[in-house]
């Protein structure tokens, strides 16, 4: 089995490997073509902007790849940046996503309510909407590491995965089919990041 971590420039590359050896897995992490045309498993992580993002997939050569090998099948899991590229696209940017997930990335905007900080950062609760493979989904306290400014809007309901309240409840992971996005970062979220890496190398 070849687990491929997308290593194309873009932040956390490292902290996400260290996870998947501490719970018993491999990986390889690599932004080569073959190496990602030929995996198992992918795993995009990500922090930075969504339209730099999108500009080193495309300069590495790997952005219809991806897109590719989702439609063939390949389980993906898109962590924090690595998540808001599945999508369609973001306020942040002008460059359209991968646009494997229906959805698009909106600012957190506090209108008519007392404002909070942005970004959301710090560790925060999430509520599993679906019976799902990644997320535990027992009725357990399932709490995760966030800091991002911009959040999911799911076009379509039933590929929320999971919801996160701050100010108000937004999709904090999302799935469709072997596509995989979440919001907060396992791999800084100890047992329950472990569990998701964990519940991801097993798929």
């Amino acid at each position: 089995m070849a687990v491929v971590v997308v290593d194309y420039g873009m932040g956390n590359i490292a902290s996400v490997a260290n996870m998947i050896r501490k719970v018993g897995g491999s990986a390889e992490v690599s932004g080569e073509l073959n190496r990602i045309q030929a995996a198992t498993k992918v795993i995009l992580p990500g922090v930075g902007s969504f339209d730099h993002g999108v500009i080193q997939l495309q300069t590495l050569g790997i952005f219809s790849a991806i897109q590719k090998i989702a439609k063939q099948g390949v389980p993906i899991l898109g962590i924090c940046l690595g998540m808001q590229l599945l999508s369609k696209g973001s306020e942040e940017g002008k460059l359209g996503g991968l646009g494997v997930i229906d959805a698009e990335f909106k600012r957190f905007s506090f209108e008519g309510i007392p404002p909070l900080h942005v970004p959301h950062v710090g560790w925060n609760y999430v509520s599993v909407a679906k019976k799902n493979s990644l997320i535990c989904d027992d009725g357990s306290e399932q709490r995760f590491y966030f800091t991002h400014s911009y959040h999911a809007v799911c076009n379509t309901e039933a590929d929320i995965l999971a919801t996160t309240e701050y100010g108000y409840r937004f999709p904090s992971a999302y799935c469709r089919d072997n596509v995989f996005g979440v919001q907060f970062h396992p791999e800084k979220s100890h047992r329950f990041g472990m569990a998701v890496i964990k519940n991801f190398l097993e798929l």
